[in-house]
């Protein structure tokens, strides 16, 4: 009962959700619809869940280090900027800019037009996973690229550290993964993926440029302690804006994938909307949960596995910008798999060590 201690608020929020989604549906078609409403919000919240897990143990690495401050600023306004800004807002801006509409047009067309609206939305897909790909992307190269002390694939991780030496060498790979995926992208949508997937990168480094300069005012006051943390810079390590606005970038580069997604299932905004905002929040909850327990540090290869998920999560994402999709099944699937997969590597780890101090 006390680790159910940090989702209480999520299952209020939950029972919420779906009493809305329960009048939202019965008022539109009676019982039937009511309950098709219901069961939609449930299959959108577990889907959301199951593939952005490997996004909370990811923000998790970064979030042990902040103080409770920066904590309560990604549980509150984060929070607020995931489920409404990244579910709802991000997705009526997307198709306001591009149709050339203005907001209230855009907005009547989601609740009274729902199928027109998921059209203009979806004809942009490739634009918006090219710059969700190529900021996970970089996520994961950097992470694979990085000199760690704990390896899971041994084998393979020290020889790609030797590359994190060579300057830029992540976003080498990232510019030139780009250009070889440029060559199957609908010849109408070259310039428009070519400067998402750009912009994708430029907000990757952006952050870490912000890191950088508010880690040097830190260094400035030696009274300020220094975080040790290779995942990410130092400033967004500590905690700051830039870590803040890293931390919000990397779930919507998530939050994309969801959404359109959720589009698959259903041309309902407000279900998508009730559905993914359940799910974020979960996820919210099971960061927090995973930084105040020590998963990580009890499940060493943890971090690991988020972070292969993630590089095939950018993989998919890239493949959608050509037209290739994988269903939201496999996408999910492929995520827990890695998370799992880490689990077990980590138990065998932790009973092997633990022989040995008995042998010792």
């Amino acid at each position: 009962m006390k680790n159910l201690k940090h989702f209480y608020f999520d299952i209020a929020f939950t029972i919420v959700a779906l009493m809305i989604a329960a009048w939202w549906g019965f008022s539109h078609g009676g019982v039937s619809a009511m309950v098709t409403a219901l069961f939609v919000t449930l299959i959108l919240a577990v889907m959301e869940i199951s593939l952005s897990f490997d996004n909370a143990v990811v923000n998790a690495s970064v979030l042990k280090h902040w103080d409770k401050f920066w904590k309560m600023i990604f549980l509150t306004v984060g929070m607020l900027i995931a489920v409404f800004g990244m579910r709802l807002v991000f997705p009526i801006v997307i198709v306001a800019v591009t149709a050339e509409m203005s907001m209230m047009d855009v907005i009547n067309m989601a609740l009274y037009n729902p199928k027109e609206y998921s059209a203009k939305l979806m004809a942009h897909h490739a634009e918006i996973a090219a710059f969700g790909g190529m900021f996970l992307l970089l996520v994961f190269l950097n992470f694979l690229f990085d000199d760690k002390d704990v390896h899971w694939f041994e084998w393979l991780e020290k020889r790609l550290a030797r590359f994190g030496k060579v300057d830029a060498m992540s976003v080498f790979v990232a510019l030139v993964l780009l250009m070889v995926v440029l060559n199957w992208v609908a010849p109408a949508q070259k310039s428009a993926v070519l400067i998402a997937g750009v912009f994708g990168i430029l907000i990757y480094l952006a952050t870490n440029v912000l890191s950088s300069l508010l880690e040097g005012a830190d260094d400035d006051d030696e009274s300020t302690p220094q975080v040790e943390g290779k995942e990410v810079a130092g400033a967004i390590a500590k905690g700051s804006i830039a870590g803040f606005v890293y931390l919000e970038v990397l779930d919507a580069s998530f939050s994309f994938d969801g959404v359109i997604g959720a589009f698959a299932i259903t041309n309902d905004v407000i279900i998508i909307m009730l559905g993914l905002a359940v799910g974020a929040m979960f996820v919210r909850s099971m960061t927090i949960f995973l930084v105040e327990k020590g998963t990580l540090d009890e499940f060493i290869y943890l971090e690991h596995g988020a972070h292969y998920a993630i590089g095939a999560l950018a993989l998919i994402m890239l493949l959608a910008t050509v037209h290739i999709e994988v269903p939201e099944i496999v996408t999910g699937l492929i995520g827990i798999a890695f998370i799992v997969w880490a689990v077990i590597n980590s138990i065998s780890h932790n009973k092997r060590e633990a022989l040995k101090e008995q042998q010792s």
